[in-house]
């Protein structure tokens, strides 16, 4: 499967014209013979990519006081707590957040008050934050993240995630796409059996059908 979705790679690249932008190179899958409406059958993971994402990743923190300093100290912005009720009410603004970031962490104690007030906006999105324990460096979380792709199918057979940035080189981003692929595949009762199609493509270039071996 690596070549053949190293070939995608290169045709995903090769029929995108240059954007004043840095793309990203996206994955996509279509499942067949999967009840989804099974829990138990939806994929949710996290894939650690061996060449990183290629572009900068946004991460907010809720917290206060001394876990505050340490998030400003490590990059991270921070969000205070007490504005948490009055950003659930304003729902614009909310998305605005949600949207703009692509991880949230939280200190243990806000986690409640971020699900009530803001749950309806960062749930849907795959974005609820990761509680950080008061003796853990909410740097050392971030680190991590700035290396994560989300794969995450809900409810829906088609789901599709990013794997990297069209500035990195196609074997980069091909060991990007074959551990996402890898770890599809290991969630599948059937493997590759149960795709019905797999394709790649850049943020706004055309998709490039990836022939999948059974």
């Amino acid at each position: 499967m690596q070549e053949n979705i190293q070939t995608a790679i290169q045709r995903a690249l090769d029929e995108s014209p240059e954007r004043k932008f840095v793309e990203s190179v996206e994955i996509s899958f279509t499942l067949r013979d999967v009840d989804l409406k099974n829990p138990a059958n939806r994929i949710q993971e996290e894939v650690r990519l061996p060449s990183g994402r290629g572009k900068p990743v946004k991460i907010s923190m809720f917290a206060g006081g001394e876990m505050a300093t340490k998030a400003k100290a490590a990059g991270i912005d921070v969000i205070d707590p007490a504005t948490i009720e009055d950003l659930g009410g304003n729902k614009q603004l909310a998305r605005k957040v949600a949207n703009k970031n692509d991880f949230f962490l939280a200190e243990i104690p806000h986690m409640g008050t971020v699900g009530r007030f803001l749950g309806v906006v960062l749930g849907p999105r795959g974005k609820m934050p990761r509680p950080v324990p008061p003796n853990v460096d909410p740097g050392m979380i971030a680190t991590g993240l700035k290396d994560t792709s989300i794969v995450r199918s809900r409810d829906r057979v088609t789901f599709h995630t990013a794997f990297g940035s069209r500035e990195q080189g196609v074997d980069d981003l091909t060991a990007n796409a074959v551990a996402i692929w890898d770890r599809v595949m290991s969630k599948l009762e059937r493997g590759p059996s149960n795709i019905r199609s797999c394709y790649i493509k850049t943020s706004m270039g055309p998709s490039i059908k990836v022939e999948v071996v059974e």
